[in-house]
């Protein structure tokens, strides 16, 4: 071959092998939601510092890949096992292939699983592990202010069971996305789900709550001096029943009847249509909400909710951090209660105005032991969302205020 001729095809190379590489970039890189999807990288440019808040918040670690950074629990010796009985026991075991759940029987192996996906983060954690393109949850799970690794939630207690299917009922509030496709190990039940490992997109991400937002991002990049949002969902543009809706699609309770998949959830649709909350999910007794019950029902039947025009964001800002922060809370409760001289009045003799301001949520939201993420004596706490009078527990906080202002303790 010539030169002339090698320059010529090295010319007409050069631009082929850019242009099939930028091709497959796109592809590599595109949303697996479709195209109308930006990621939330692409809202870092413009809302870094709310990016960056998120970043902390619950919503973001609610699914999250398992490594060294996002596993809780220990795994060094004599604090990485959980018995099951005298001759069966979980070792949680870190290798240089991943961590890992191992099952012994009087010391000899069983079934194990490897830490793949962690779940949670704020109470507790509990993890997934892949079987061909199935997720099944692994038997051992971990309470937060514990410190302890525990039985996975409603597992029973004597056997490790390796055999617990993860479906996109799950997935669909504890992630952005994950393509759903026939399961290929139909070994536990009639018609498995599966899941398409490459279109996972972890935690929630701005377009769970803000929808699709490429045609947001196409104009406003075109339009910077244009600084209303355009072609999203703002939060304020929603009516309250959408708003209530927004939050409801996972805070209703998991054992709901789904009518469509969660995934498919945008702002401003009819929670009706996605599925249907059983009233069992919301109990009468007070006591029964716990880490996945129906928050939004509870605080449906709360007077304050029924008096007013309050919503979930009246109370949390869901893309800062903060958890408790009873002062914080309290201060939002006041905005509404400004006018609370005679409440405070009924107290006066018992505390001072200060210190019962600051315990709106202690008496009016008590914190309940969770009956399923639990280590012996200790375990989570949940607040009950249904927001009322609670004579005994108000006791419970006055008296334990008394103590801690006398000095005491």
């Amino acid at each position: 071959m010539s030169k002339t001729k090698l320059i010529l095809c090295v010319a007409v190379l050069i631009p082929m092998v850019i242009a099939l590489s930028e091709c497959l970039n796109t592809k590599k890189n595109a949303d697996p939601r479709g195209e109308n999807y930006a990621g939330s990288a692409t809202c870092v440019s413009c809302h870094k510092s709310i990016y960056d808040s998120y970043l902390h918040t619950a919503h973001f670690i609610a699914s999250q890949p398992a490594d060294s950074n996002t596993i809780q629990g220990s795994f060094v010796k004599w604090e990485n096992e959980l018995a099951f009985n005298l001759h069966t026991k979980v070792v949680l075991d870190k290798r240089k292939s991943g961590y890992y759940q191992i099952t012994y029987r009087d010391q000899k192996k069983g079934e194990s699983g490897r830490f793949d996906i962690v779940f949670g983060g704020i109470k507790g954690q509990t993890y997934a592990y892949w079987l061909a393109n199935e997720l099944f949850q692994l038997p051992v799970s971990y309470v937060s202010n514990a410190h302890k690794w525990i039985n996975s939630p409603g597992y029973q207690n004597t056997e490790p069971d390796f055999e617990r299917m993860i479906t996109s009922q799950c997935l669909g509030c504890h992630m952005s996305y994950a393509k759903v496709e026939p399961g290929k190990l139909p070994l536990f039940v009639q018609n498995p789900e599966g899941f398409d490992r490459n279109t996972i997109i972890y935690n929630i991400d701005c377009e769970r709550c803000h929808g699709p937002a490429a045609q947001h991002v196409k104009f406003q990049t075109e339009n910077p001096d244009i600084k209303e949002a355009k072609y999203i969902a703002t939060y304020k543009s929603l009516t309250r029943e959408q708003k209530i809706s927004m939050c409801a699609v996972c805070h209703s309770g998991a054992n709901n009847v789904m009518l469509k998949p969660t995934f498919t959830f945008k702002p401003g649709d009819t929670l009706s249509k996605f599925m249907k909350i059983l009233p069992s999910n919301l109990s009468s007794n007070y006591k029964n909400i716990d880490v996945h019950g129906d928050q939004a029902g509870m605080l449906a039947t709360s007077k304050c909710y029924i008096s007013t025009n309050m919503s979930c964001a009246t109370c949390h800002n869901t893309h800062e951090n903060e958890r408790d922060n009873v002062t914080l809370f309290a201060a939002r409760c006041i905005n509404c209660h400004n006018t609370g001289k005679d409440h405070i009045g009924k107290l006066s003799d018992q505390l001072d105005a200060p210190t019962i301001a600051k315990n709106c949520i202690a008496c009016h939201m008590p914190a309940f032991a969770s009956k399923l993420i639990v280590a012996g004596k200790s375990g989570a706490m949940v607040h009950t969302h249904h927001i009322a009078v609670y004579p005994g527990e108000t006791q419970k906080i006055l008296d334990y205020l008394k103590v801690t202002a006398n000095g005491t303790r």
